[in-house]
């Protein structure tokens, strides 16, 4: 990709990357990224809005020199700090001797981290603080945990642009500058929805501070840091009602306490539908259901992990250890969300029942609340051994708050 015009006096300088398909180790990407980085010219100086990663530093470069000599630049705006924003910063900034880099507070704490350079000519910006290129005035409004505690958004009036850093953002590539021209819709929106369940999902409620912020402005074109231009009267409206849609608080009016277990001879099982009917009599009018995790998409079961009021928690112990899916469930905590959630761990075991104590340093690594010291059942539960699981099931049932 080389440099495209956006408006008279902006122009996108970024790269595409159509072949990624996995985003920060956990994150897939099935149509591949952009890197989005714009020049804003004023009548007196010159903007540079982001970055981009280290690995294309050098068409990155050429972008920026079909529009401008780089030594002209007097500011880099950094939104975010991320290193698909800054890699390719420390380098950069060998060639804009004149420079003051914008940004910040939070950010100009990574910045020296992540460019390990003590020579840069940094300047933080407040909210509502201006900067006036010369015919261009840019505004910076901070917008913290989206999606880090450093982020914020660069407004000029005069075009009617924003750049919102990741927010209103897709992992998606075309060949294209501008939404309008996109070819594959259908691709495009479910890349839109992946990005935002996977970035912004645990940030919902920054999400809708983030769109309270810009919904007086006079918007004419979002330009994000992922993905296409967002224009007016073509998907910009869509983007903005989806988010609004999508970080919307729940209205609950039940109370939901999932039991998820897996068992290998069915004596977990056992013990998963005793600590169910404990927590019914504790809130009879709560949700309760058993999910017997590889029996359910672990997808809808992490959502449900991550949306319910607190749960329980049932493995049996093979080879010293809880068995892989208990795991794969946990690495899915939304762990900002889920801070103090109550959860109650349980297994049956043979030899030794490490299952129980290694799910507990697990969720509570994961800054949960385990219910006391769990409960441990050695083979096949007795009556008893159930009667004391759904006494237990009550007890922590009482202890669980609707969200």
């Amino acid at each position: 990709m080389s440099s495209a015009k956006v408006t008279n006096d902006i122009y996108s300088v970024g790269i595409l990357n159509p072949n990624m398909r996995v985003f920060d180790i956990v994150m897939t990407t099935d149509y591949g990224t952009s890197y989005n980085s714009y020049l804003v010219k004023g009548n007196e100086k010159v903007a540079l809005i982001e970055a981009c990663h280290k690995t294309y530093f050098k068409q990155y470069l050429e972008n920026i020199k079909e529009v401008i000599d780089p030594a002209k630049i007097d500011y880099v705006v950094l939104n975010h700090n991320e290193p698909d924003h800054t890699g390719s910063l420390a380098e950069l900034m060998d060639y804009l001797p004149n420079a003051t880099i914008l940004i910040s507070q939070a950010g100009s704490i990574y910045l020296k981290n992540i460019t390990n350079r003590k020579d840069l000519k940094v300047q933080v910006v407040k909210n509502g603080e201006t900067i006036d290129l010369g015919g261009k005035t840019m505004e910076f409004i901070t917008a913290p945990f989206l999606h880090w505690p450093d982020s914020m958004f660069t407004w000029v009036k005069e075009d009617g642009t924003l750049f919102s850093c990741d927010f209103l953002g897709a992992h998606y590539c075309e060949p294209y500058t501008f939404d309008y021209n996109i070819a594959y819709p259908e691709k495009y929106e479910s890349a839109l929805k992946g990005y935002f369940d996977a970035i912004f999902a645990p940030f919902k409620s920054y999400v809708r501070a983030g769109l309270e912020k810009i919904k007086d402005l006079p918007i004419e074109r979002v330009c994000s840091s992922h993905g296409p231009i967002l224009t007016k009267g073509v998907r910009l409206e869509f983007v903005i009602e989806e988010y609004k849609l999508w970080s919307a608080a729940p209205q609950k009016e039940k109370m939901t306490i999932p039991v998820f277990y897996t068992s290998a001879y069915g004596n977990t099982r056992k013990i998963a539908k005793a600590i169910q009917k404990g927590i019914l009599q504790a809130q009879p009018d709560a949700v309760v259901e058993t999910y017997d995790i590889i029996k359910h998409d672990m997808g809808a079961l992490a959502q449900l992990l991550n949306e319910c009021d607190g749960f329980a928690l049932g493995s049996p112990t093979i080879n010293g250890e809880a068995v892989p899916p208990l795991w794969m469930l946990l690495a899915h905590v939304d762990v900002i969300n889920n801070k103090k959630k109550p959860v109650l761990v349980f297994g049956s075991y043979g030899w030794s029942g490490e299952a129980v104590p290694n799910l507990i340093a697990r969720v509570t690594g994961l800054k949960m609340a385990p219910f006391g010291e769990g409960y441990k059942v050695c083979f096949v539960p007795t009556e008893e051994d159930l009667e004391k699981a759904v006494e237990l099931g009550r007890s922590f049932g009482e202890t669980v708050t609707l969200r």
